[in-house]
């Protein structure tokens, strides 16, 4: 079996969310498990400032973006910590333009008003990337059976592989392109890529394709869509996920054509990294520790995350985490009218993050208000994600929506109570603490239904009262939550079991 995973970001390379994660796990334990994996990305300016075995391979391609012809090249490194191949696509133009310091990121920059805008050739970039995609599999001689797409900045590639490359003027390689099957996974269907209907030429895609069975949405081009109608299959990163984006209060406006593509759409939870997060072996944290002292581990990184955000040295104060992008999705307007109540009960909060900047204002506004309860770092930190993780007592996510999280899952790992909404992959991994599942010794945290201030409040209440006066039910949560196994090992046999239907071979 052999697979190729096209992202547009990849840990270790280049990162803005879980997709990231996904993508630099994912690929390493279907290899372990024996599936010949490749991954195919940009290659960004973090790349090439980072990645110290990069290496030109001296290939390059010709792609039509309208009436121009734009070259891209390839370069090669492997993902660390295993033998699985890293393809970047150089295209300066398109790609070399991330500077943090200057306010531009992958695919967005910071305008004068200080608002996070898209580049506004997003489509001519990424109508770039999934060509170049069919391009580098053609140049390598790395034929897969399957081709698996991520998130709308591949959703191109289905359509050209079936509309394009199926009439490939090399017999041979048309064959081979006829016989390769494609997979979309929707990380998150709020994000579309929605472009003005007439970028449509760019694409080099004939107009035929434009109608609202296929490429078009409410007169917009949408790339999500396009790789939802024309991939062989679809996954989502948690069956709740799956069942929830085929409504409308979920769907985002393609509950439809989810529900047409229903019997080839599949939900699969994202696993955890546990060679990265996992506080017994945790080389970022104050202190290492497993299920049997987690207690002394957890308070020893307690102590130094209050010193390193400048809180004081409380043991018994419960400490709030948040680890998140600052967006609506999140339910950061649950927590704002709230938080002053919930730190009026003697608490502490710490959130890292960056994002909107009404939530940074807001945020930065409330470590004002209670410089001794809240302490806020508008950044992305890997090395502060784990000390949050291993230093809060109980982990905080009122999400909208959350197709899998992954941050509730590294929280049960570390011991660190979570307390989210039950949707998506939120519902599908932790467990309310309600007096059966104590009981039974299956709860892992606490969660709500109704999407509320009063709810989320009440939540964490209940969280906080367990914490202070049933010590005996928390360490019992502690330790349900970090030996479960979250592990990429499931998810990936499950997708190998995907790849070998779509494939033939199972």
């Amino acid at each position: 079996m052999r697979c190729v995973y096209a992202a547009s970001e990849v840990a270790g390379f280049a990162k803005t969310g879980g997709l990231a994660d996904v993508a630099a796990s994912l690929p390493r334990a279907l290899a372990e498990r024996g599936v010949e994996s490749a991954i195919i990305m940009p290659l960004y300016r973090c790349v090439r400032q980072a990645c110290k075995d990069l290496r030109d391979t001296d290939l390059t391609f010709d792609v039509s973006i309208g009436f121009r012809t734009v070259t891209g090249s390839i370069f090669r490194a492997t993902l660390p910590q295993s033998q699985v191949p890293v393809f970047f696509i150089g295209q300066p133009e398109f790609f070399d333009r991330d500077d943090p310091a200057q306010g531009a990121g992958l695919y967005q920059f910071t305008a004068a008003d200080g608002k996070k805008t898209d580049y506004p050739d997003n489509c001519e970039r990424f109508v770039f990337f999934s060509r170049a995609i069919l391009e580098v599999i053609r140049l390598l001689g790395f034929w897969p059976q399957v081709l698996h797409c991520n998130d709308w900045q591949t959703g191109l590639a289905p359509v050209y592989l079936r509309e394009v490359y199926h009439y490939y003027h090399q017999p041979s390689a048309q064959a081979r392109f006829r016989s390769m099957r494609t997979l979309l996974t929707v990380h998150n269907l709020a994000y579309q890529g929605l472009f003005w209907h007439m970028d449509m030429p760019l694409t080099g895609l004939p107009w035929r394709l434009f109608n609202f069975e296929q490429l078009e949405f409410y007169g917009q081009m949408n790339f999500l869509k396009a790789g939802i109608v024309f991939a062989d299959a679809i996954t989502t990163v948690s069956p709740t996920y799956a069942r929830e984006i085929q409504t409308p209060y979920y769907g985002c406006g393609l509950q439809g054509v989810l529900m047409q593509r229903s019997r080839r759409l599949h939900g699969i939870v994202n696993g955890v990294d546990y060679a990265t997060w996992d506080p017994a072996g945790d080389a970022l944290i104050a202190k290492q520790y497993g299920p049997d002292d987690a207690p002394a581990g957890k308070a020893a990184c307690k102590r130094a995350l209050q010193r390193h955000m400048g809180l004081p040295d409380r043991p018994r104060t419960p400490l709030l985490g948040i680890v998140t992008r600052l967006v609506d999705q999140k339910g950061l307007d649950l927590l704002l009218p709230v938080a002053p109540t919930m730190l009026e009960q003697d608490s502490q909060l710490v959130v890292l993050g960056q994002g909107d900047s009404a939530y940074e204002k807001s945020l930065s506004a409330l470590s004002r208000q209670f410089p001794e309860k809240v302490a806020v770092v508008l950044a992305q930190d890997e090395k502060l994600a784990h000390q949050i993780e291993a230093g809060a007592d109980m982990f905080l996510m009122p999400s909208r929506f959350e197709p899998c999280g992954l941050n509730q899952l590294y929280s049960l790992k570390y011991g660190t109570v979570p307390v989210v909404r039950a949707t998506g992959g939120l519902a599908d991994t932790v467990v309310d603490a309600t007096q059966a599942s104590l009981k039974s010794g299956k709860a892992t945290g606490f969660s709500f239904v109704a999407y509320s201030p009063e709810a989320f409040l009440d939540t964490v209440r209940r969280a906080l009262d367990m914490y202070r006066n049933q010590p005996e039910s928390w360490r019992a949560l502690m330790k349900a939550g970090m030996t479960q196994d979250w592990s990429w090992a499931h998810s990936a046999a499950e997708y190998e079991k995907l790849y070998r239907s779509l494939a033939g071979t199972e």
